[in-house]
């Protein structure tokens, strides 16, 4: 279930994100996307945690993605956040100030949504031998969010339905994978069972 827990929070913050940024939301902006910092690096968390099935080079090939996801993700936060926030509210509106501010937080948003998207396909990568076709609904659901993140950011209501997409796909990814560990230690049981038996 925690796995799911960052995307869920993210699709909550999305509902009562303002939009478009002007003088009289300039303040909440800011204040919104100080609260979103510790956050969007909680996404990447989840995807180091679901490449833990993987082999090692999808693993550590996605643990980098998810690390790139964060880094720059967190950029975007903090330039057309709390930058571009500020800006509007020091000059009582939008100016060309902030324009420029957002167009380098959009370049660091698409680096990190694309690093975020590469995280889960090695995810589902590394899932998929374990759980197999069982892999499916949750892969399904997590690339559909993914692409959809790229310009959606978290913002109601397309950006909110993929926070929520992007939660579902992992706690399904997340559950299979547990299954199938326990199906794994099962099979591996009931096989000494059968040897110790025959014995």
């Amino acid at each position: 279930m925690l796995i799911a827990v960052p995307g869920l929070v993210l699709a909550g913050f999305g509902v009562v994100h303002p939009a478009p940024l002007d003088a009289a939301n300039a303040h909440w902006w800011t204040s919104l996307h100080v609260l979103l910092l510790p956050v969007f690096p909680l996404l990447a968390a989840a995807q180091w945690i679901l490449l833990t099935p993987a082999r090692s080079v999808v693993r550590w090939t996605g643990r980098l993605a998810a690390f790139g996801f964060a880094v720059f993700y967190g950029g975007l936060d903090a330039v057309a956040g709390i930058g571009a926030g500020t800006v509007t509210a020091a000059q009582n509106g939008v100016t060309p100030v902030t324009g420029a501010v957002f167009t380098i937080g959009d370049t660091l948003g698409y680096i990190g949504a694309g690093c975020f998207l590469a995280a889960n396909i090695l995810v589902i990568a590394g899932i998929a031998p374990l759980a197999r076709w069982r892999t499916v609904p949750g892969a399904v659901l997590l690339l559909a969010a993914s692409m959809s993140f790229i310009d959606s950011h978290i913002f109601w209501p397309r950006g909110v339905f993929t926070m929520i997409g992007v939660a579902a796909g992992m706690f399904l990814l997340a559950l299979e994978t547990s299954n199938s560990q326990r199906r794994a230690v099962g099979s591996a049981n009931h096989g000494h069972s059968e040897e110790g038996g025959l014995r």
